[in-house]
């Protein structure tokens, strides 16, 4: 297969998983059994391309993230806050990451493990929407440092391919009893430390070996899960605010049977 046609469907679909509580990795390792990038290029490019889907958060959230050009200062400190507790829900990740990510990328990325991790993760979003009681926290505001803290924590989780760092921070937020919009949102703000810091990681690591063909190819996979991944916020932010997360549970049950059926046999 072309690998611009390749990079065309993994751009395509990181950016419809990112931020959906269904595993972009997942996905990912799932079409790369498909596309015909080397495994070691492959697992970086999969990292590296969910920074197009990163910047649109940015781009979609500007006036919430970027203080610059206000004049007003509760405004401001409600930006900077925001960043506060952004910054300190990334640590637990960072640190581990530090420790485990490759130890974890060459034990457990693969499709049993995907599989595994999809259907564990539907359950519990099942769970969880069926015990749902009146959520205490109803704007990111009102989230503590506290709660930032150990939404980071759980957050970890999503180091296991297929639990999806979305559904953890998610599932998480919810647990400790916040809205579904703003476990969506906080989702998002702590996407955007969390994955640049894992990709500049896998720069430092690959980009100096990169050929000019492969960089190219990296460059067109992050404009595609850019232009993508903004459109998805969009819709996605509009559902959660009308509907539950349970078509998300079931969709994350089915595809994990898939694919230890398929992959299995």
């Amino acid at each position: 297969m072309n690998d611009y046609v390749s990079a065309l469907i993994l751009g395509i679909v990181e950016g419809i998983t990112e931020f959906l509580p269904i595993s972009s990795t997942g996905h990912l390792i799932i079409v790369n059994q498909f596309v015909g990038f080397s495994e070691q290029f492959a697992n970086m490019f999969n990292i590296v391309i969910q920074l197009g889907a990163i910047l649109s958060v940015v781009i979609y959230f500007r006036n919430r993230l970027i203080p610059f050009g206000r004049s007003n200062s509760i405004e401001n400190t409600k930006v900077f806050d925001l960043w506060k507790k952004t910054l300190l829900g990334v640590i637990p990740a960072l640190g581990l990451g530090f420790l485990l990510a490759d130890y974890i990328e060459e034990l457990l990325f693969n499709t049993t493990v995907v599989a595994i991790a999809l259907i564990i993760g539907g359950l519990i979003l099942l769970y969880i929407e069926n015990k749902r009681s009146s959520p205490r926290i109803r704007s990111v505001e009102q989230l503590t440092y506290k709660t930032a803290f150990l939404i980071g924590i759980i957050q970890c989780l999503a180091m296991i391919p297929g639990t999806s760092r979305s559904a953890s921070t998610i599932i998480g937020a919810m647990l400790l009893g916040a809205s579904r919009v703003v476990a969506a949102e906080f989702s998002f703000f702590l996407a955007i430390p969390t994955m640049v810091a894992a990709s500049g990681y896998t720069l430092l690591k690959n980009g100096l070996i990169l050929t000019p063909h492969e960089f190219l190819v990296v460059a067109f996979g992050f404009l595609v899960s850019f232009i993508v991944a903004w459109l998805v916020i969009a819709g996605f932010m509009n559902y959660v605010s009308k509907k539950d997360f349970k078509a998300f549970g079931y969709y994350r049950i089915v595809l994990g049977f898939i694919v230890l059926s398929y992959f299995g046999f």
